[in-house]
This record gives structure tokens, C-alpha cells and sequence, in this order.
């Protein structure tokens, strides 16, 4: 279990978020895990553990500053509220600056609409050491994708109605012509497939895939 903090932002704002640490002893590098649309909710709350769990100090950044989304009209609306800009150059360049204090390397990741701000923070957080994305893609022009030079692994699903294959196919040719180490994903499954609170999506083999793939990765691009 973690704690709810503060932290500050690089404009001298403050941004609270959900901690969760490893146990005493362990290898602590650091990961900032970035909600759905939903929220910082249980789900998202549950993934940081898991984190800490694997031995990493995580911290969710309340992007939505304490509202939590029941339906998804209503994460729609809260999504479209959000200033993207804001939300990866302070709210997630905050955390990782927080994370820093104490971790040598810290790596972003996010789910859906965290996906796409973890790619939007590799273009624009310069403290940021690696990528985890999933199912996600900010809308930049392929010349900014190609500024990224961070690792990154990235999971994206098949069957997902809107971040299509062919939009992952134009993100990875982008990705082919950067700097970056990287790594594409692809599983036989629906749009929120690691959402183990979603069982109309949930897919069991293809989450356990993805979560041991990125724990994977990130032992290796955090090294």
C-alpha cells in the first residue's frame, strides 16, 4: 500500500500523487505510472504496487487533481478537459524530477491515454531515461516522435478500434527514424487489455505477456 503525497512541479506548482515503495533492500529505480482516463483510481493504484512489488519506487500523478470517472461519457469529458501539454511537462516532469532525489534512473509508462502522454513526456521530459507505453499515441507529427532517444517499449492491441494497427504502423515507421532504442508489441486483443477491473477486455495471457516483457525492458534500458 502507498500513501498520497505532494510534489512539485518545474513551475513551483504542486501536483499530488499516489507513492508506493519497494521493500527495505531493494534495487529502487524510479517510474512514474500514468493513469487512464478513468482517473487515479484502485486500478492505477494497484498497478504502482505491482511496480514496487518488482522493486521500483512509483509514483501516479493525480492528473485529474482528486475527480475519479465512473462512466466512460464522463472520462471522455475529463480526457478532453485535460491540458496535455501541462499534464507531461509539469505534472509528469514533476514526478520524475521528484523520483530523481532518490533514483538514478527513472523510466514513464502509462496506460491508454497515460500511453499517449508516456510518448508525449519522451519528447518533451528530458530527465526521462525510458518508456513503457501501452496502447497509446499522442497526436504529433512524425517529426516530433522522431526526437525521441530514449528505450521504449510499447504494446498496442490489434483489435483496438482507435489506435488502429495502421496508426501503430505510421508511429513505428516515425520511431524507425529516431535515436531510439525501441520496441514494438503487438497482441490479438482488445483496447484496455491489461485492465484486470474490465473483464468485457481483459485478456489474461496477452497482460502477463506485456507485464513480463516491460519488467524485462526495463531491467535492461534502466541498468
Amino acid at each position: 500500500m502507498g500513501e498520497m503525497i505532494e510534489f512539485k512541479r518545474p513551475d513551483g506548482k504542486t501536483c499530488p500523487g499516489y507513492l508506493t515503495t519497494p521493500k527495505a533492500g531493494a534495487s529502487a529505480h524510479g517510474f512514474v505510472c500514468i493513469q487512464e482516463w478513468w482517473g487515479l483510481n484502485e486500478q492505477i493504484k494497484k498497478t504502482a504496487d505491482r511496480l514496487a512489488e518488482a522493486g521500483y519506487c512509483a509514483v501516479v500523478p493525480d492528473l485529474y487533481r482528486g475527480k475519479v470517472a465512473k462512466a466512460s461519457d464522463e472520462a471522455s469529458h475529463m480526457m478532453s478537459s485535460l491540458n496535455f501539454a501541462d499534464a507531461a511537462e509539469q505534472d509528469v516532469r514533476g514526478a520524475v524530477q521528484h523520483l530523481k532525489q532518490s533514483s538514478k534512473k527513472v523510466a514513464v509508462g502509462g496506460f491508454c491515454m497515460g500511453g499517449a502522454l508516456t510518448i508525449l513526456a519522451a519528447v518533451r521530459v528530458p530527465e526521462m531515461d525510458a518508456g513503457a507505453c501501452f496502447y497509446g499515441i499522442p497526436d504529433l507529427g512524425a517529426d516530433e516522435f522522431k526526437k525521441i532517444k530514449i528505450p521504449l517499449t510499447c504494446h498496442f492491441a490489434n483489435k483496438d478500434g482507435h489506435w488502429t494497427p495502421a496508426k501503430v504502423n505510421d508511429f513505428e515507421a516515425a520511431l524507425n527514424q529516431s535515436k531510439s532504442q525501441f520496441e514494438i508489441c503487438r497482441y490479438d486483443a482488445q483496447h484496455a487489455f491489461m485492465n484486470e477491473l474490465r473483464p468485457e477486455v481483459f485478456d489474461a495471457a496477452s497482460a502477463k505477456l506485456a507485464w513480463d516483457r516491460t519488467l524485462a525492458f526495463l531491467k535492461n534500458a534502466l541498468a
